[in-house]
């Protein structure tokens, strides 16, 4: 009877399907093409040459321009081949001028709320979907993670800064034989981000670690180098990709920070720092 149990549990975990190989292409700040379920999704596009805008009124360094560093490729041959967009919010270093003019209007745009649909919308683009619990796009779903927090409660106490943080999403990704994906997106770490760790336990997290500052304010609009050693206790069997640093004139850690940061700590094998244009597989 053992024998026969065995037996059948092998075959059962022989026949499981294996997991499908994710692709994920850090272009810059929290700009990436992700190659998910056979579907290309361009995340949170931020497409603008070197220098375009001014820096950020209000925030450290910002007397320099952005983006403060150029992509590796063409903003042409980023939008190539992409199959929807996901916009986690409106804030200009996460769909700018150039993603607006660029995108084709015909192209499926995920945001997070109506407000940022009737924004993009306005722009001219005719395909903009909320995204709700399990919103399916060529049988990927997503999950809209709210609660996120863009700052501080100090930050947030305040009315003008808390209009001008606003709101921002977090997404998770999921489909049949796929890792799921959590995009944590511009937030600190608070409840939300717990939840969606314990609900749905991503093999994969991206976080926004770059710890942008406010002037006159203490703590960050986003993630920074101790949240990164956080998600490794906190989600020991995870790949986590740490991104949105270098481009923005607010920004406090540095990608060469955060690799000192994962070497020190011993995090190597967990943690990716990727540089413009690599493309990680998992």
């Amino acid at each position: 009877m053992k024998k026969n149990l065995s037996a059948a549990l092998l075959a059962l975990v022989f026949a499981a399907p294996a997991m499908a190989e994710v692709g994920y292409q850090h272009i810059r700040n929290a700009t990436a093409k992700i190659e998910y379920g056979g579907t290309t999704f361009l995340i949170d596009p931020y497409l603008a040459p070197k220098g375009a805008y001014a820096g950020f009124e209000g925030t450290p360094n910002s007397r320099f321009r952005n983006p403060m560093v150029e992509m590796k490729s063409s903003a042409a041959d980023v939008v190539k081949g992409v199959d929807a967009v996901i916009v986690t919010h409106t804030h200009d270093d996460h769909w700018d001028k150039a993603a607006q003019e660029l995108m084709p209007k015909n192209l499926p745009v995920f945001v997070q709320n109506a407000g940022d649909a009737k924004t993009i919308r306005s722009q001219g683009f005719q395909d903009v979907r909320v995204v709700g619990k399990n919103t399916e796009f060529n049988k990927v779903r997503l999950t809209r993670i709210k609660g996120g927090q863009h700052g501080t409660d100090e930050m947030y106490a305040v009315p003008k800064m808390a209009e001008l943080a606003g709101d921002a999403m977090g997404v998770v990704m999921q489909a049949a034989n796929e890792k799921t994906v959590y995009i944590v997106g511009d937030t600190i770490w608070n409840h939300a981000v717990d939840h969606a760790l314990e609900v749905f336990k991503p093999q994969i997290v991206v976080m926004n670690t770059g710890y942008a500052q406010v002037q006159g304010f203490g703590g960050s609009l986003i993630m920074g180098t101790a949240d990164v050693g956080k998600m490794a206790q906190t989600m020991p069997q995870s790949a986590i990709i740490a991104v949105h640093m270098d481009a923005t004139n607010h920004g406090a850690v540095s990608s060469k920070d955060m690799r000192r940061y994962v070497a020190a700590k011993g995090l190597g094998q967990q943690v990716a720092v990727p540089a413009a244009g690599e493309v990680l597989k998992y």
